[in-house]
């Protein structure tokens, strides 16, 4: 594998304007970046220019501006009233509006420059001697599909025109052409064509429903047309314009979204992360870069903020920082916001995984230790561990004190209110076993501690060990340097794996009896049906326990331990099938993310070649079904464990040469390049895409799931992520009401284990 370099990149920022930023209306119909970099949208009560914070109205009119264009430093825009011309604040009217049969037609669009042509529903009118004349030649041609959608003029002054009946170009020798694109084993007669543009490379592009078309006119080397369909990636064609930017790449509006297109990537951006409303009038690009969305709600802008990788974990941490630090202890997880999409008031709460989440931002920040060498990253990880190891600890003592190593879920200062007097009463435990036949009846389910300051969450999941072992194992690993520091850890380890092997590898909590998931019982895994579906993982999980125990103490009774669950039990082999599932996007996708953290600690701790690649082969069968998740932790966690388990054998085991593929460092990369900036959870919806399969055969199948033409889900900002146990094959998600802020560990712990590993160069 070699190392993916990673320069400087454009990480998108959205902002989102409306009549509380001084439009004069949400719905905006045109917009407009002009030759001076001014920015003007035109609503249907008026035009607004913006100061670079808030909008301001710039004229008395109040009525309609359905279409804008640039025209030299200023700009020519269709009213109410006519075709006006606009700069530096002096407006002049350039025409009544086009007459047929006596009566204004609509006018659709304009375009400026050497040629001020009006683009209408009854054909396409020039300026001349200040009327606006129409074309005959065109229009006759036309006929019916004279209707006029769009018009582009290039920098060298070609003219091209999206109407109902073609796609034309204006040659100024032989007049107006109709287009008939054709390439790549593709001919088109195109009709109800919505959008056409220049980009800065002077390729002409175009789109209609069937699907967009790009020429490379001006490079002799591809003198040709390129069609694209659903089957090249395009995930959507009910298009209104296109627009086309510096670098040869083009934006598309649609009714639904706006679509970028580089040549070889498409980009989707619709939904309240990205734009006010989806419906999109019209779309402007700026000399800077930035995107203008004349929407249905608004003025949406997309900016590319220059950032590094290592910017955008600083960004994430001190977003931590601000907002996610619960207790003393600064348990890391999401907060609820008061208003939609506002950052500036938000409450913080507690959840079951309070010790999953606070782990592996803890262990994000022991690889960024490792890698840096920063004491900020010692202190934060440190902070975790102390968190993490107090859960264990808040469980002794107290009326209803739990077995020694017993950790909780969460914490609550007992200064607020009692969580067991409404939600967990034992008649509401009643109900939900009635339900649920394995849901455990128990009371309290928030036990005082002994010092009387906190209720501490009883029955306790074995994702929550996955995620306690996990920093535990990389703390002592990369951060303890200390004597003091490395008991610490090795006493929160082995209290924890005394209690599982002393009562029968289970979790046992303050009533004597196991909790709900914290089972690990031989008896119950091997020969129990109802327990079968969570066998292999539970079996790897805890055999990680117990090498981690092993690596720390160096104590012979966790590896004996270890070796009877192996060699009488059959542990070893229950890890070839670690998840039930019937092919990629299926089970239980919380399970993956304790299976990869748990892999990384039992294959690293594994000191025999043989048993160790054993492990690498079933975590390799294991990727196999995850890698089209592009998942960044998945792929390097993959990446670290195997390539040193094969390596340690040779090279190539009785299952193959465990070679680890380029593309999982180079997906991984990507996924964290486009992982988003905004950390609020909005709703999202892909379904309607054309790119999409949507996956209906498997038992249980809601018919949300579907991945992309090529296997792969969906990219990283066209969906939605908190945790990496999500289900990232999901294509709607319209629960969420912008009012969740997520935390950044999931960018963070993938990023820096990557830059530990050597796997990303900046």
């Amino acid at each position: 594998m070699q190392p993916v370099k990673v320069s400087e990149f454009g990480a998108e920022v959205a902002h989102k304007y409306t009549t509380q930023h001084g439009l004069p209306s949400d719905n905006v119909l045109s917009i407009v970046v002009s030759g001076s970099g001014r920015v003007l949208a035109g609503t249907d009560r008026g035009v607004a220019l913006f100061d670079g914070e808030k909008w301001q109205q710039v004229s008395d009119y109040a009525g309609s501006l359905p279409a804008m264009a640039v025209d030299g430093a200023g700009m020519v825009a269709i009213t109410d009233e006519g075709l006006f011309h606009a700069e530096q604040g002096d407006v002049e009217k350039l025409a009544d509006l086009p007459l047929l049969n006596g009566k204004p037609v609509k006018s659709t669009c304009v375009a400026g420059g050497a040629r001020r042509l009006v683009g209408t529903d009854a054909g396409l009118f020039e300026l001349r001697d200040d009327v606006l004349v129409p074309d005959e030649a065109w229009n006759t041609r036309l006929g019916w599909g004279a209707d006029v959608r769009q018009i582009a003029v290039s920098a060298d002054g070609r003219v091209a025109i999206a109407a109902e009946g073609g796609l034309f170009l204006l040659d100024e020798t032989a007049g107006w052409q109709s287009l008939l694109p054709h390439g790549g084993g593709r001919s088109w007669a195109p009709r109800d064509v919505r959008g056409v543009a220049f980009d800065g490379k002077g390729q002409l592009w175009f789109c209609e429903p069937q699907g967009v078309g790009v020429h490379h006119s001006n490079d002799p080397d591809q003198d040709q047309w390129k069609l694209l369909t659903a089957a090249d990636g395009l995930p959507y064609a009910d298009f209104t314009s296109a627009t086309g930017c510096p670098d040869g790449s083009v934006v598309f509006g649609t009714h639904d979204g706006a679509i970028r297109f580089d040549g070889a990537t498409w980009e989707y951006r619709r939904g309240p992360r990205w734009l006010p409303h989806d419906d999109i009038r019209a779309i402007a690009i700026g000399s800077d870069g930035r995107e203008w969305y004349a929407t249905a709600g608004g003025v949406g802008c997309i900016e590319y903020r220059p950032m590094t990788l290592a910017k955008k974990a600083e960004f994430f941490e001190d977003e931590i920082d601000k907002y996610h630090r619960r207790t003393p202890y600064e348990f890391v997880l999401e907060v609820r916001l008061k208003n939609v999409g506002d950052k500036s008031e938000w409450t913080q709460g507690d959840s079951d995984n309070d010790g999953l989440w606070t782990a592996m931002y803890g262990a994000g920040e022991c690889f960024a230790y490792a890698a840096t060498k920063n004491p900020l990253a010692k202190e934060r990880a440190t902070k975790a561990f102390q968190a993490l190891k107090f859960l264990s600890e808040v469980t002794q003592g107290g009326a209803h004190s739990a077995p020694p190593g017993f950790p909780a879920r969460t914490i609550l200062p007992t200064s607020g209110p009692d969580p067991n007097a409404e939600h967990y009463t034992p008649e509401r435990d009643r109900e939900a076993q009635q339900r649920d036949p394995l849901w455990k009846v128990i009371s309290p389910r928030w036990p005082t501690s002994a010092d009387g300051k906190w209720y501490w969450k009883c029955d306790t999941s074995s994702d929550e060990l996955d995620g306690h072992f996990f920093l535990y194992a990389l703390y002592y690993d990369l951060v303890a340097e200390t004597e003091d520091e490395k008991q610490a850890a090795r006493d929160v380890i082995t209290r924890i794996v005394d209690h599982l092997i002393d009562h029968q590898y289970n979790l046992v909590d303050h009533d004597g009896l196991p909790t709900r998931w914290g089972r690990f019982d031989p008896a119950e895994f091997n020969h129990d049906l109802r327990w079968s579906e969570g066998r292999g993982l539970n079996s790897m999980c805890m055999l990680s326990y117990l090498k981690v125990a092993e690596h720390v103490s160096g104590n012979q009774k966790y590896r004996d331990a270890y070796d009877d669950l192996v060699v009488n039990h059959g542990y070893a082999v229950n890890t070839m099938v670690p998840k039930m599932q019937f092919g990629p996007g299926t089970g239980n996708h919380s399970d993956d993310e304790m299976a990869f953290m748990s892999f990384y600690n039992l294959i690293r701790y594994e000191s025999d070649p043989e048993r160790k690649r054993f492990y690498a082969f079933a975590f390799y069968r294991y990727w196999l079904n995850e890698s089209p998740e592009l998942n960044p932790l998945f792929n390097f966690v993959f990446a670290a464990t195997t390539q040193d388990a094969f390596a340690q054998g040779g090279g190539r085991g009785r299952f193959g040469t465990g070679a680890v593929p380029q593309s999982a460092l180079d997906e991984g990369v990507d996924t964290l390049i486009r992982y988003p900036l905004d950390r609020i959870r909005w709703p999202f919806k892909n379904s309607h895409r054309l790119d999409i399969v949507r996956m209906t055969d498997f038992p249980g199948d809601d018919w949300n799931n579907g991945h992309r033409r090529n296997g792969d889900v969906i990219p990283i900002d066209e969906r939605s992520v908190e945790h990496w146990n999500h289900n990232p094959w999901e294509l709607d998600e319209e629960g969420h009401d912008g009012r969740t802020l997520t935390d950044g560990t999931a960018f963070l712990l993938p990023y820096y284990l990557g830059v530990y590993r050597g796997y990303i160069v900046e």
